[in-house]
């Protein structure tokens, strides 16, 4: 019985371990990850709402982040499984791209919320 016990304080110890993923060859420091992600979104924005001006531009997302940045697929998808592996570092990271994303969004104008209401 003891034993079992042994056995479960140790896979709880090792369960709890910080980030179970191990670090990338090429960390990528949380400001470069925020603003990839940020770009990740407002591509994927894009080609949801305007694909068209995209293809216009020849712009093809995923190579557009990698030579912007100047990684490759392995480093951006290395990173991104980091620090998703870290619940809060990847939680502050989405809050930070989401405060981005709304501040990018257009305010509606007052004239146009008093017109809804009549």
């Amino acid at each position: 019985m003891k034993k079992v016990i042994y056995l479960g304080v140790i896979l709880a110890i090792f369960a709890c371990n910080e980030n179970p993923v191990k670090e990338p060859k090429v960390l990528l420091d949380e400001e470069t990850m925020e603003n990839i992600l940020f770009d990740v979104a407002v591509l994927q924005a894009a080609k949801a709402n305007s694909p068209e001006v995209l293809q216009a531009n020849n712009i093809d997302s995923k190579d557009y982040i990698y030579k912007k940045y100047k990684i490759d697929s392995a480093t951006y998808h290395q990173n991104n499984r980091y620090y998703a592996g870290d619940v809060r570092k990847h939680k502050h990271l989405h809050k930070r791209v989401l405060a981005r994303l709304e501040a990018l969004a257009p305010k509606p104008k007052v004239e146009n919320l008093e017109n809804l209401n009549k």
